[in-house]
This record gives structure tokens, sequence and C-alpha cells, in this order.
């Protein structure tokens, strides 16, 4: 999966270290990720790529985290050069781009990203937020408040019938590959209450025997994914809510679409099914 980076370690201890020239520099506009790409995969700017147009490049920075005991940052508001081998790429790129442990570093900076984007200002009172020194936290001066980055809890959920397994497409989203069901958790339900749920309410069937299989962070929805295989409980007719799904169907565990990337939980799951393994 996107997080799978071995034998390359990530620490994601917030060390607000000033760079080097060598240093990773992440910068973001809206879903586009500044890359260059080749034949061989893509890489990041240093902060010595862009230096010459941006002299307080050195002064406004965030520290992100390290990859390797190489530490990768988050540049705002820089000036590009033109023509340059550095372009702008989608953040979607991330899911089958290599080498691996820079689009898990690309994908990640994006989510903290987002969050900084998001919490300039203070919920409670509007006042500007300050970064904090000693740990990745926003607060405010004025009134106190303290905002940490949002991790949403959701499911991915796959349904199976003996050698059946429950297969769906999403509705509305340029997402068009078959996947598992999925849903957030809400406030005071307990995941395999969403399990539950979010099957009844997508597909209108109800299930038994949740069992857990694995997690995983997946920063394209500033989510924390937790993958659970569970079994039909009753009758096998779908009803379909149409507002989330465009269809759902079952697949016999031979006749399972060909899985052709890993990146995901989703796909993980769907191919440990399909070869017997679950």
């Amino acid at each position: 999966m996107i997080q799978d980076i071995a034998p390359h370690q990530y620490n994601n201890a917030y060390k607000p270290v000033p760079p080097k020239k060598d240093s990773f520099a992440l910068y973001y506009e809206k879903r586009t990720c500044l890359m260059k790409k080749s034949e061989e995969g893509m890489t990041f700017p240093t902060f010595a790529d862009l230096e010459r147009l941006n002299e307080d490049i050195y002064e406004n920075y965030t520290y992100l985290f390290s990859i390797d005991n190489k530490p990768f940052y988050l540049v705002n508001d820089i000036n590009r050069e033109r023509l340059s081998a550095y372009t702008m790429e989608n953040t979607e790129v991330f899911r089958t781009i290599q080498p691996r442990y820079l689009a898990f570093a690309g994908i990640t900076g994006y989510q903290l990203y987002s969050w900084y984007q998001s919490h300039k200002f203070c919920g409670r009172c509007g006042s500007p937020t300050q970064k904090d020194e000693k740990e990745r936290m926003l607060y405010c001066e004025k009134c106190g408040l303290m905002e940490f980055p949002k991790i949403c809890p959701a499911t991915i959920i796959a349904v199976r019938d003996g050698n059946r397994l429950l297969l769906s497409k999403y509705a509305g989203r340029t997402y068009k590959k078959y996947a598992l069901l999925a849903g957030y958790t809400e406030i005071g339900e307990t995941i395999e209450e969403t399990v539950k749920r979010e099957v009844m309410e997508e597909v209108g069937l109800k299930v038994k025997n949740i069992q857990y299989y694995k997690s995983q962070p997946w920063s394209f929805s500033d989510t924390l994914l937790m993958g659970f295989y569970c079994d039909l409980d009753g009758e096998d007719k779908i009803t379909l809510d149409q507002d989330e799904l465009a269809l759902a169907e079952w697949f016999e565990r031979e006749d399972l679409p060909e899985v052709t990337s890993d990146e995901s939980l989703t796909n993980e799951m769907i191919q440990m099914f399909k070869l017997g393994k679950i």
C-alpha cells in the first residue's frame, strides 16, 4: 500500500529545525504539487533549487517530517522558474508514481498543507492562529483554542457471501473502478456499528461476523481507513443508495476484476479474497 515504503523509514516527529540547501521543499497550489517527472519517476525541488527567486525561503517554511533522516518542509507563495523542469501536477499522481517513498511524502505533505490552509484563523473567535514550537499544533493567542491535524476514521467493508464478494462503483466521482463499500464513522458509534450502518444504508443488506483486517492512512481524504471483512446475514437482494453508488453487484471469487495497483487498502482486500487468502 502507499505507506509501505520499506526499507525507507518515515518519522513524523515534529522537529522544526532549519532547512539546509539539500532539504526537500514541498509546494502545493490547491490540488497540485510542484515536482519534476522523468522516465525514472519523480522528485521534489530542494531549497537550493528555489532560493534564487525566493530570498526569504529559509525564513518562511514549515517543518513536516523526515524520511531516512532527510527532512521535508512546506513552503508557500514561492516564485517559480519559468520553463523549469519542475511542473505543477495533480496530487492524484501520487497513487501510482515512483519512487513510492516520495509519493507517500508528497501526499502526506498535501494532507498537512490542507490542514494549515484551513486553520489560518481560530474557529472560535476568528483571530489568526500561531504555530507551536514543540508540537504540531496551531493555537489562538486570544482565546486559547488549540487545533491539531484532522484525521477522520472511516471503514472499508468487504461483504462476503460464501464464494462471492460484493463490489460497488461510486456515484458522481472521478474514480470509476470497482471498489468495496466504505463510510465514515459518525459521532457516538463504534467502528463495528459503522460497518453495519454503512452496509444497510448503501446496499440494504445485513451483515454478521465482522472481522478487522488492517488499517491505512489515506491522506487523499484526511482519513484513517480501517478494513473489515464481514458475512452476509440473510437475503442477498441489493437495494442501492443511488446518491452514493452507481452500482453494486456480487462477484464469484474467480470472476473478480483484476487488481492493477496496490496503493490502496481496498485493492489489497479484494486481491486477498480473490487469491483465497481470506
